[in-house]
């Protein structure tokens, strides 16, 4: 958990971030390890296995999610890949649901732009608006991509971060804004779906999101 700081310490302060077998490198902050969310007043699961060296970060994670009254049952698996310094270069979105399969290939180039593949044959080309990261809807996980790589401290006020933001289960893809702010609390976050006090452990992944998931 934070507290007067959003910056994360490059350790592993419990047996839930670093599991037997698999401590991080304080020297050269490099893990690997598996994180599980699970939804509030919902029947939803999130489970990342996370290769993370430095700023970069590798991420194979699944969300599976019974039916609400805003969404149909689905599952969604991804898989991550960020640069060195820790900005979005890759991510693959395979969506499971009553209508079927799908899948979304999206990259960002050197150059700043993103290209999503759709199901349906279609390419998209965009800037977003300036956005270096992807936020996937219902993920605690990706809100950690700007947090780890800006290290957000009180003294920074409000930071607006735009993202790509993808919409689960329709696969909807819009530019968004995130705004963070840091306090002694944990990082106020306001999102298209939210806006809450969410906390990191100390390497800078969410461990609790009110409102949406806590980690278990």
């Amino acid at each position: 958990m934070i507290g007067g700081s959003a910056r994360y310490r490059s350790r592993v302060s419990s047996p839930q971030t670093a599991p037997e077998g698999e401590q991080s490198s304080a020297a050269t902050n490099e893990f690997k390890t598996v994180l599980t969310w699970r939804g509030e007043d919902t029947d939803r699961l999130e489970q990342v296995r996370l290769v993370v060296s430095g700023a970069r970060v590798k991420a194979y994670g699944r969300i599976i999610a019974a039916a609400t009254d805003d969404h149909e049952p689905f599952s969604a698996s991804y898989e991550l890949q960020t640069t060195d310094t820790g900005i979005t270069r890759r991510l693959t979105v395979h969506l499971i649901c009553d209508t079927g399969e799908t899948q979304f290939g999206i990259t960002r180039d050197n150059e700043g732009t993103w290209l999503i593949r759709r199901p349906d044959g279609e390419i998209i080309q965009s800037d977003f608006e300036g956005a270096e990261d992807v936020d996937l809807a219902l993920s605690p996980m990706f809100n950690a991509l700007p947090l780890r790589r800006k290290g957000i401290t009180p003294a920074d006020g409000t930071v607006e971060v735009p993202v790509m933001y993808m919409y689960l289960p329709s696969g909807e893809v819009k530019p968004a804004t995130m705004s963070y702010t840091a306090t002694a609390d944990g990082v106020d976050l306001v999102s298209p779906l939210a806006t809450t006090t969410i906390t990191l452990d100390d390497n800078g992944f969410v461990a609790d999101y009110p409102g949406l998931a806590r980690r278990v």
